[in-house]
Parts: structure tokens; sequence; C-alpha cells
């Protein structure tokens, strides 16, 4: 029936001859097969046909995590539309943005912010404004999923045409709509379903957003390209998790997931047994972390490298060795190369660059940006990602930042990265983040922001620690002129660092002269 469609099919693949098996259960135990999944996903496809969506058009979406939003989601590509899920926690004037930018033809949100959420579509033109609730069971899409049956026969959509619009955080400027085709997000589904042995006997522990890369087109895409089962859990809950443990095989999850769950007296080797595959992912995790994990549960976290633009790009091996402050190797399919900020040319083993990526995963373009896009992403299919990195004779990558976030001092360059993981070392220092602020004399100063063990303070832990570790370790002009203690790290929903809100924060710390 979704021959036609390229990313629908893809999708449907796994599940065809077993429609019968289990896709997800839900947090009151009932259980959704893949025909019953598909059968919902047909009628919410009637539902946005018969809502005015035609081929091509956007479908702008900000609900809660529920069965009903997967449904939406696969639904929007049955019926030929591109998905745009928006972050459940943007406030009317933040949605306004991405509404006028994208202009969606339909936009589906909570009933219960139905009325400050509709003046801000009439602003932007959008024809159609359907409700979701939390629970995914009531609202005027269920009323209209009501009136139709499965059995709607797909839109035709090629590989190269748009499945989603994704956009970035915009924490440098304003938000940049990711373009992602049918063939990029069934590939790198299939690819990494291949790279962790997925089977249809794996049930995965579904704990992350869904308006996120990662727990919308990694965690979802591979559980029904390989024709498994997950648990649906609303969100992350530590108890919940453990206790799913012994029935499940996989977790995929933010690094702050697993930071958490190590402070459980209820996690141990026993109770993993049955876990085949801890994935971390969307920050980096702590070779402390990963340390610890190891030493508690007997496994050792599998923690892999993408972004909004590529999906997933490379990953540390299902077999072989994990090494702790990387993220493994290019995918297959996928090709990684660095390269000199300046020139552009590629650089040898261990020369640290640029991280740039192309492949069948990488995305075509921003929304209504041709010109970032052209900046970014080359004619030959090479996109620029912002991040720096160092790739080793071993093949494996390790992220050293964010261009935006390297500093210049002195004429100096200063990749945070390295600062970091010289404080991270020292006793007590729980984790750290190095930020540039502007300086009188050297442009920018080097400052580290430093988080430490339990009630430990400042005047217990000394900044002499950390002077003498810096000292001994790195070249003057990346040793940090403040450290800055602070209870906890700014994060986003996906627990990355925010470090222009640090730089913001600290942009004052020198007078001017």
């Amino acid at each position: 029936m979704y021959q036609s469609n390229y990313l629908a099919n893809q999708l449907s693949n796994a599940s065809e001859n077993n429609k019968q098996s289990v896709f997800a259960i839900l947090p009151d135990h009932s259980e959704i097969t893949y025909a019953s999944l598909f059968e919902n996903a047909e009628k919410v496809a009637a539902a946005l046909v018969e809502a005015g969506l035609k081929s091509g058009d956007r479908v702008a979406v900000q609900v809660d995590k529920s069965i009903t939003t997967i449904q939406l989601y696969l639904g929007c590509v049955i019926a030929g539309g591109v998905f745009l899920p928006l972050n459940t926690d943007y406030t009317p004037s933040e949605v306004e943005y991405f509404l006028v930018d994208a202009s969606p033809a339909i936009f589906i949100c909570d009933p219960t912010k139905e009325a400050s959420l509709k003046a801000v579509a009439d602003k932007a033109n959008v024809a159609r404004v359907l409700t979701l609730s939390a629970d995914g069971k009531q609202g005027s899409l269920i009323e209209a999923i009501a009136r139709h049956k499965a059995g709607f026969e797909a839109v035709p959509r090629t590989a190269d045409d748009l499945a989603s619009i994704l956009y970035t955080s915009g924490t440098t400027g304003r938000s940049k709509g990711a373009m992602l085709t049918h063939k990029a997000l069934a590939s790198n589904a299939q690819t990494l379903a291949k790279a962790w042995h997925f089977t249809s006997n794996d049930r995965l522990i579904h704990a992350l957003p869904i308006f996120h890369i990662h727990g919308l087109f990694v965690a979802i895409n591979v559980t029904l390209s390989a024709g498994s089962s997950m648990y649906l859990l609303p969100k992350f809950d530590v108890e919940k998790i453990i206790n799913l443990f012994s029935d499940s095989t996989v977790l995929m999850g933010v690094p702050t997931f697993y930071v958490r769950l190590l402070k459980s007296e209820n996690l141990n080797q026993d109770q993993v047994q049955n876990m085949r595959l801890f994935i971390s992912g969307s920050a980096p995790l702590l070779s402390e972390t990963h340390a610890q994990w190891q030493d508690k549960t007997g496994h050792a976290i599998l923690e892999r490298y993408g972004m909004t633009e590529t999906n997933m790009n490379t990953s540390n091996p299902y077999v072989g060795e994990r090494r702790p402050g990387t993220v493994g190797r290019p995918l297959p399919d996928v090709e990684v190369k660095i390269t000199h900020p300046d020139t552009g040319e590629t650089l040898p083993v261990d020369g640290i660059g640029h991280i740039q990526v192309r492949g069948p995963n990488v995305f075509s373009g921003y929304w209504k940006m041709p010109e970032k896009t052209a900046e970014e992403l080359s004619a030959d299919g090479w996109f620029l990602t912002g991040d720096i990195g160092v790739l080793d004779s071993s093949g494996y990558l390790s992220i050293v930042g964010r261009s935006k976030d390297l500093i210049i001092s002195g004429g100096y360059n200063v990749y945070p990265k390295e600062v970091e993981l010289v404080i991270d070392d020292v006793a007590n220092v729980v984790e750290s983040a190095v930020i540039g602020v502007p300086h009188p004399d050297f442009g920018e100063a080097v400052v580290a922001v430093v988080i430490t063990k339990g009630e430990i303070t400042k005047s217990e832990m000394t900044e002499d620690a950390i002077k003498t570790a810096t000292k001994q370790q790195l070249a003057g002009y990346k040793q940090p002129k403040k450290i800055i203690f602070l209870d906890e790290l700014p994060r986003n929903t996906m627990g990355k660092v925010q470090k222009l809100a640090l730089r913001e924060r600290f942009n004052d710390l020198y007078p001017k002269k």
C-alpha cells in the first residue's frame, strides 16, 4: 500500500509480514501492534487531507509525546506532508517565528494552549488549527480521525522529496530549518539498525522527547526499520527505567540519563543482565561517566555523533572497542574529513580542524535560506558541521568543540575541550565549561566555569588544584585567567551545555579600557 511513498514504504517493510507483533507498550500497560499503528496512521493521513493538506505542505506540531503523536508523524508522511515538530517548551512568540517562516498548511497544538496559539497561527496565515491533548486521546484531531477508516492510499513521494523540517536551536542567530528528505531519514535508520544489531526481538526503552532528531528519527525510525518494539515513556524516570531493564534490551539516552541512573541504589549488574546495549548521544559523554557505568553495570556505553542537519554520522562499534571521549568511526556510506579552519584543506591524521561530513544522511539545505545553505553545504555534498574535531590513526573521531566556541586569546586559538579535559581530571571536579569572554588586552580571556562534587565548595576545593593541573599540562595562553564555581551548568532539553548563556552571563567580567 505504501510502495509509492519512499519513507513510509521503508519504515513499514520490516513489519509487513508480522503485523500483529507489538510496536509499543504504553504507560497504562496497553499494547499497540504494528497493524494498529499503521491503520491509525492512515486515519490520521485521511484527516490531514480532509483538513486541506496537499503533497509537500508542512504540518507544524507542538504537542506532548504520545502514541498518537507517533501516528501523526507517520500519517503526515503517508499523506505526502512535511512533518515539522516543535519543542513543547516554546512560547507563543517563539512559535510565531516558526509558523511565519515555514508557512504550514496545518498547525496542531494542545487544547489548553489553543487560545494563545490560534492568535499566533492567524498572524502567520495558517489555514487550519487542530488540537491534540497531552494524553493523545482528545482534541479536534481525534474527532477528525474518528470520521475515517484505515485504507488510505499513500500519496506518492520520492527519495528526494522532503519528509521533515527540523529547526536548529538558533543559539547563534535565528533558527534555521533543516530540510530532511525521505532518503536521508530512511537510509540513516537502516544503517543504524544494522550497525547496532537491531532485530525484531529487541525492545527499546524510549524516554526521549520526540520533537528532536534523537527521539524521533533515531529511536522511532530505527525501531520501525527493525520491526522491534518499545516501551513508550512520557518522560525520563530513573526508577521506572531501572524496573524496565529486566524486560528490555536497549536504552537510548543523553548523558544526563546515565548520570542520574548512576545515583540510584537499585542499579546493578543483575538488574541489567537482559540489556544488550546502552546508547548515548545529543551531548558529550564524560569519560568519568563512561567508566562509572561500566564499573557498575558491566556495560560499555556506545556513544555516537549526529546533528539536526545530518542525522547520525559516526558511532562507536557494536563489536569492538568503544573508546571513551570519542564518538567512533564514520558509519557505512558516510564520509568524514577534518579541514583547516582558514584554507579548507583536508588535514592529516591527528590534525585539529573543522568536521565536514558527506553521505545520504545529509540534509538538502536550509528552508528559504539559499545563501546560508551555500555557505555550509558544498556543491559536491560536503556539509560544514560547525564542530571542531580530530580523527586518529584508527579512524575514531573526537569532538573538540564548536567553531563558535573557539577562543582566540592574544592571537592564539584555544579549543575549550582541551582545557576542559584537564580540569575534569582534577579531584572533586564533576565537569567544567570553558568559554571566552571579552578582554581589553587579549581580545578574549579563557574562563573556566566549574562544577564540584556534593557539598564541596570553593573554599574546600581551591583554585590552586586547577591552576596547578592546567599549568603543568597546558601552554600559558590556554590556562584559564579566571575560575568560576557554579552549582550547575545551563543546559537545553537534550542536555547540551549552553555556552552562549554562560558567555552572556559573564560578558562583562573584565572592564573595558
